[in-house]
């Protein structure tokens, strides 16, 4: 069905990634879109707004991407805003990933490798627990905040059909594309007692190339014919979170109802869907694909031509049972209404999609001083999630199951920090007509350090 032109690459060192893979959303003009490869090679990016990048972190990896009920004392949930409010430290998270896969249809197989930046986020309390622990006031209420940037979504192929027609004899069709979506985010979330809510306010914007050629082998003096469409997208969105806990409470020695570290967490979030803007330029010529022949006509171009592109809402909602520094286990179902999109200047025709998430952290013995694998936290998970796109009227799926660890360490004022992993091998694409085995390992490094708005008092 396909060659593929892209050769194989090495996961670059992460700062590399970091210097690399954001700064070059600023770009917006090319030299010629033969120099650009994808960093990636998937067929099913070229519809939509290409594959969509997991939002969730490094510590959600390896638990299935749960992502409704999650909340950690030292790890951001970007997707549900309101866990920001359970923060008892500042926090900055940075992280990547390297993925092999195995992309095959009915005739041929390649195996391709990429890497990228997956995320890079700042947060912290609006209430420091160091400074109501010495002011013996009680967390009755508290507040967090974030600034995040991350990719939403990739495209990236580099694609050969070659077909044979009865008037014209062989043809080759190469299509490529490259580009992506991304996210600047601003969290903001308020607890009181057990009930938290979060909003987010996103800032959407990249930019995505799409090119087709058509060469006519058998006819030497025969123009090839090339369209190349670039979309720019910009806007606004927004995204929103609630999360309730139920603490188990025991008696204690004076006879008084307090919790004993097990609680329920409901978990509600999603977002809103939301129209934003689009600036494309097309560009339809034809030209001599030997040179043999000095000709080059230019049929069609278009530069900044505004349109539309509806976002569409989507939500999950879960349930989760936690023994605080020892188990947590988390089931949660989410939907994403991909049949609201529409873009103005490409049209067509998404589905719906669901998805089902399950994830377990363990942490043997999290105040062991000297066994430092006893302090791990060893996690698990599996997820069954539909994708908007399709082929043949055949909807594309992933489905996957993960595992991973927080490893923990201290930094030198005694502050706890995590280099969390995770591994995740699933399968993604259209059963039976176009399919991808793959291998993804991520890497984040959660920094702590609850000294920030630390209010020192002398006497």
């Amino acid at each position: 069905m396909f060659n593929t032109n892209r050769k194989s690459s090495l996961l670059p060192l992460l700062l590399l990634l970091f210097c690399g893979g954001f700064s070059s959303v600023a770009q917006s003009q090319v030299s010629s879109f033969e120099e650009i490869r994808p960093k990636l090679n998937s067929p099913l990016s070229r519809f939509g707004l290409g594959n969509p990048v997991d939002q969730f972190y490094a510590a959600q990896s390896g638990m299935g991407g749960l992502e409704s009920t999650y909340q950690d004392a030292f790890h951001l949930n970007i997707q549900n805003p309101a866990a920001l409010a359970s923060l008892q430290s500042t926090s900055f998270e940075v992280g990547g990933f390297g993925r092999s896969s195995n992309l095959s249809d009915a005739n041929s197989s390649v195996n391709t490798s990429q890497g990228n930046m997956r995320y890079l986020a700042l947060g912290f309390p609006l209430r420091n627990p160091i400074s109501l622990n010495l002011a013996r006031q009680q967390n009755i209420w508290n507040g967090g905040m974030a600034f995040s940037l991350a990719p939403t979504s990739n495209v990236g192929y580099d694609l050969e059909i070659n077909d044979d027609d009865p008037e014209f004899g062989s043809t080759s069709n190469t299509l490529k594309g490259t580009g992506g979506g991304y996210r600047f985010t601003w969290s903001t979330a308020f607890r009181y007692k057990s009930f938290s809510t979060g909003l987010n306010l996103n800032y959407n914007f990249g930019k995505i190339t799409n090119s087709r050629v058509v060469t006519f082998n058998d006819i030497e003096e025969a123009l090839a014919s090339e369209f190349v469409e670039d979309v720019a997208i910009k806007g606004f969105s927004f995204g929103y979170g609630l999360q309730y806990v139920y603490n188990f409470k025991d008696l204690d020695k004076d006879g008084e109802m307090r919790p004993n570290g097990k609680r329920i967490i409901l978990g509600l979030n999603g977002n809103l869907g939301r129209e934003i803007g689009t600036d494309a330029s097309v560009l339809f010529r034809r030209f001599s694909p030997n040179d043999q022949v000095a000709v080059q006509d230019t049929l069609q171009s278009e530069t900044m031509k505004s349109g539309t592109l509806t976002l569409p809402s989507s939500y999950s909602v879960g349930i989760a049972y936690e023994k605080v520094n020892k188990l947590y286990v988390g089931v949660e179902y989410g939907s994403r209404s991909n049949s609201e999109y529409i873009n103005s200047t490409s049209p067509e025709t998404l589905l719906d999609a669901n998805r089902i998430a399950f994830g377990i952290q363990y942490i043997p013995n999290a105040n062991s001083y000297s066994k430092f694998a006893q302090r791990i936290r060893y996690r698990a998970g599996l997820r069954l999630e539909g994708d908007g796109r399709s082929v043949d009227g055949v909807q594309a799926r992933r489905n996957a199951i993960t595992v991973g660890a927080g490893l923990p360490f201290r930094l030198p004022r005694q502050q706890i920090s995590f280099v969390d992993v995770a591994l995740e091998f699933g399968k993604f694409g259209v059963p039976n007509i176009l399919d991808e085995n793959y291998i993804q390992f991520t890497l984040g490094f959660s920094l702590n350090d609850n000294s920030w708005f630390f209010k020192r008092k002398l006497n």
